[in-house]
């Protein structure tokens, strides 16, 4: 479904006629409902995509998304559940309210009058299963559109072959206005460039860095004046439609964070786990490779597991003890997340 379409079935939920007033409808505000659908599945971090028609980017992959109906819709919540069963045919578990995208702009089209479109960001966490019938829609790895995020096999050759030469390039320019943290400060900072550390939950930064660089395919297809000084441009992953990178970072960033105090990473794992698979989920969601021992001191140390007394057996090797996640840590301390720092790989 289209957001044209989307919008028209909007307007016939509240009964409002399709041909509004062009100038009342540049004044008005449309609530949209956007959802970051995410699990993990073959040890990939994967989101769910909705394909509509090409952009003039290219970008044919988009988020979940449907129009808020106060008349419909009880709750925001309630409203994003909706959209999102209609669009895909699955019953959303945990969700949580992420951010509010309200930028000029964001769905702008040549000749476009529709009203402007703010979107409440939602993250959703839950089990990519094979047998989930999905009516409209796959399960794509987020590493596809945010290639430079994935440390599992050490620094992204992306970043030092790609990105770091072009962002020095742009930050070394003499027109640059002044700001208060320089260029080259922001994406050493950002993208650990000269032995500045990496920050795992800087999804969202480093993905704004490249836009206002005019190094991804948004900023071209949003006018970005950065955008025209390249003469050949990398293809930085995968672009999406609207601002749904954008959102998608914000929820990349969100889950890498609240695994480290809350126990949402349980939300993505089976019930019966073994203690290796649980590692491969975690390492993941985060990027980077993890110390198998500090995991295993952590989550059997804090009590966010106990055994189930059953074992699983693997090919060519010894039979692994299965666990469960302990559901009683939630009532006695308030942020029992998994505490884990990236290993050496």
């Amino acid at each position: 479904m289209s957001y044209g379409q989307l919008r028209e079935a909007g307007q016939a939920i509240k009964g409002e006629p399709a041909d509004r007033d062009a100038e009342a409808a540049k004044a008005s505000v449309e609530i949209g409902l956007n959802a970051a659908i995410v699990a993990v599945t073959d040890n990939e971090p994967v989101a769910l995509i909705i394909r509509n028609e090409a952009d003039s980017a290219g970008a044919t992959d988009g988020l979940p998304f449907g129009p808020f109906s106060p008349l419909q819709h009880r709750t925001l919540e309630s409203g994003l559940r909706a959209w999102v069963h209609r669009q895909t045919g699955l019953e959303l578990g945990y969700a949580e309210q992420l951010y509010t995208f309200g930028d000029r702009g964001r769905h702008a089209q040549p000749d476009d009058l529709a009203p402007h479109v703010v979107s409440i960001g939602y993250l959703a966490l839950t089990q990519a299963k094979p047998s989930l019938d999905m009516q409209n829609g796959a399960w794509r790895s987020w590493y596809h559109y945010f290639p430079w995020e994935d440390w599992r096999r050490g620094r992204p050759e992306i970043l030092e072959d790609t990105i770091e030469p072009r962002l020095r390039e742009w930050a070394a320019q003499r027109n640059a206005p002044a700001q208060p943290i320089s260029r080259q400060e922001r994406a050493r900072i950002c993208f650990g460039i000269e032995g500045a550390a990496w920050d795992e939950e800087k999804v969202l930064e480093r993905y704004e860095l490249l836009y206002e660089a005019g190094l991804v395919e948004e900023a071209v297809r949003d006018g970005r004046e950065a955008s025209r000084q390249w003469g050949q441009r990398p293809r930085l992953g995968v672009p999406m439609q609207f601002d749904h990178r954008r959102i998608l970072a914000t929820a990349i960033g969100r889950v890498r964070a609240k695994i480290k105090y809350r126990p949402v990473i349980f939300e993505l794992m089976p019930d019966d786990f073994t203690l290796f698979e649980l590692q491969r989920t975690v390492e993941a969601i985060l990027g980077p490779h993890l110390h198998k021992q500090n995991v295993r001191r952590l989550v059997e140390g804090a009590g966010l597991v106990e055994p189930t007394g059953e074992v699983k057996m693997r090919t060519g090797g010894r039979p692994a003890k299965l666990y469960r996640f302990r559901r009683e840590v939630l009532l006695e301390r308030p942020a029992p997340g998994v505490r884990v720092k990236p290993g050496k790989v």
